[in-house]
C-alpha cells in the first residue's frame, strides 16, 4: 500500500491560498483504499467507522461508493442524515448507547445496533422496539495496536443467553459481532475467531434462533513509520475464505476505520520558533499533541515528517505551540536547520487526529482542504493566466 503524499510544489501550491496549519486529504485515495478492501474482501459488506474520520468529503466518497455507516452516537448519525444517507445504512455499533442516540436511531430510522450487556436490552426496547440487534462477544489478540476487548465484548457463555433475552424483550436477535482490535497485524486472531463464532451460531441455532448476520469488525492495519510488516491484501483474502467456507449462507460485515482514511491524508504545519537548549535545536510549530497530533496521545502513534531546508544535518526536538510541557511531538528527530516560516509536512494522518483535537489554549482546530479540488483550483487559474496572455 502507497500512501498518498504531497510533494513540495504541491504543498507550496496550495499554500498560496490557505494558511497553515492544514490535512489535505486526497479522496481518490479513500476510494483506492475502499475498492482494495472490497477486492481482496469481496464476501464482507463495508461498514465504515466514520469515528476515524468524519470529513464530509470522506463521508461522500464512501458513501458514493456504496459503503455502509458504523456509527456511536446521535452526533455521527445526524450528521450521516443530514448528508441524506438513510438510517437503514447505518448501525449503531456502540455497545453502550446514551438515550440522545436511540432517540436519533429512532427518527432517522436506525435499526441495526450492537450490545453486550443484559442492561442495554430495556433501553434499545424501550426507543427502537423492532430494533435487529447483534451481540458483540470478546475475542483476544495480543499482537493488536489497541485492545478493544478489555472495555467491549460479552463472555461466550453468556452470548446466547443475551440474545435469548433480547428476543424475550421483543428485539430481532440476528447475529453476532466481535472486533479484534486496531491495527491487527494477525491474520490468525481473524480466523480464530471466525471459527469461535461459527461454534457460537451452531449453539444459538440449536436454542431455536436462525441468525443470519455477522460483523468482524474492522482493525485492518496500514503502514506506520516503520512500514508495515504483513500483506494486507494476503490477510485479507485469507479472511475471506474462511467466511466463504464457515459462513457461507450469512450476511457478513465489517467496520474499517484506520485503513479508509489513514494513508489518505497529509498534514502541513509551520515553524512559528526555533530555540536553542543547551546546544540542542527546538522547532515549535504552529500545532501539536493537543491539535492534528493527538494521535501521538491517544491512539500511540506516530507520523512520517519530512522538511524540506537544505545543509548538514542535525538532531533536533519539535514541539507544539500549546504552553504545555508534554507538548513534544519528535525528540532526536534528524533536520537541516530550520528557520521561521519553514513548512514541514507530516504523512499518513488521515485517522484518529482532527478528531481527537482539541482547542486547548484557544488555538483553532486545523481545517480539511480537498487534494483534488485544490490542484483543479490551481490548474484552473494557471488555465486562465495563460488565455489571459494570449488576449493580451
Amino acid at each position: 500500500m502507497r500512501s498518498f503524499h504531497l510533494s513540495e510544489s504541491e504543498m507550496n501550491e496550495i499554500l498560496e491560498h490557505h494558511a497553515s496549519p492544514f490535512f489535505v486529504v486526497s479522496t481518490a485515495k479513500v476510494a483506492e483504499n475502499y475498492q482494495f478492501l472490497r477486492k481482496h474482501l469481496p464476501h464482507a459488506d463495508v461498514c465504515y467507522a466514520m469515528k476515524a474520520n468524519p470529513a464530509s468529503a470522506i463521508l461522500e466518497t464512501v458513501a458514493g461508493l456504496g459503503s455502509n455507516f458504523d456509527v456511536a452516537s446521535a452526533g455521527e448519525i445526524e450528521m450521516l442524515g443530514m448528508l441524506g444517507i438513510d438510517g437503514s445504512r447505518m448501525i449503531y455499533a456502540n455497545p453502550v448507547k446514551d438515550e440522545r442516540g436511540l432517540e436519533a436511531a429512532r427518527a432517522y430510522g436506525v435499526k441495526r445496533m450492537t450490545f453486550d450487556d443484559v442492561s442495554e436490552i430495556e433501553k434499545i426496547a424501550a426507543f427502537v422496539p423492532d430494533a435487529d440487534v447483534l451481540v458483540r462477544v470478546a475475542v483476544h489478540n495480543r499482537r493488536a495496536h489497541v485492545d478493544l476487548n478489555t472495555k467491549f465484548g460479552a463472555r461466550p457463555e453468556d452470548a446466547i443467553p443475551l440474545l435469548l433475552e433480547a428476543k424475550a424483550a421483543g428485539l430481532n436477535p440476528v447475529g453476532i459481532c466481535f472486533h479484534v482490535g486496531s491495527q491487527s497485524l494477525s491474520t490468525a486472531a481473524y480466523e480464530e475467531a471466525l471459527l469461535f463464532v461459527h461454534g457460537l451460531f451452531d449453539e444459538a441455532k440449536a436454542a431455536g434462533l436462525d441468525l443470519t448476520d455477522l460483523d468482524i469488525g474492522g482493525g485492518f492495519p496500514v503502514p506506520d513509520e516503520d512500514g508495515l510488516a504483513v500483506d494486507v491484501a494476503a490477510m485479507m483474502e485469507t479472511i475471506d475464505r474462511q467466511i466463504v467456507r464457515l459462513f457461507p449462507d450469512t450476511n457478513v460485515c465489517c467496520e474499517p476505520g484506520r485503513f479508509i482514511p489513514g494513508t489518505a491524508a497529509n498534514f502541513v504545519a509551520m515553524v512559528i520558533g526555533t530555540k536553542d537548549r543547551n546546544g540542542h535545536p527546538w522547532y515549535i510549530l504552529d500545532e501539536g499533541i493537543y491539535g492534528a497530533f493527538s494521535g501521538i496521545l491517544f491512539d500511540h502513534w506516530h507520523y512520517p515528517l519530512f522538511t524540506f531546508a537544505n545543509g548538514p544535518v542535525e538532531k533536533a526536538t519539535i514541539a507544539g505551540p500549546s504552553c504545555d510541557g508534554i507538548d513534544v511531538l519528535y525528540e532526536d528527530y534528524e533536520t537541516p536547520r530550520l528557520q521561521i516560516g519553514d513548512h514541514v509536512l507530516a504523512t499518513d494522518m488521515g485517522a484518529y487526529t482532527s478528531v481527537s483535537a482539541t482547542r486547548f489554549n484557544g488555538f483553532e482546530i486545523a481545517p480539511t482542504y480537498v487534494y483534488e479540488e485544490e490542484i483543479a483550483q490551481d490548474a484552473k487559474s494557471e488555465d486562465q493566466d495563460i488565455r489571459a496572455a494570449a488576449r493580451s
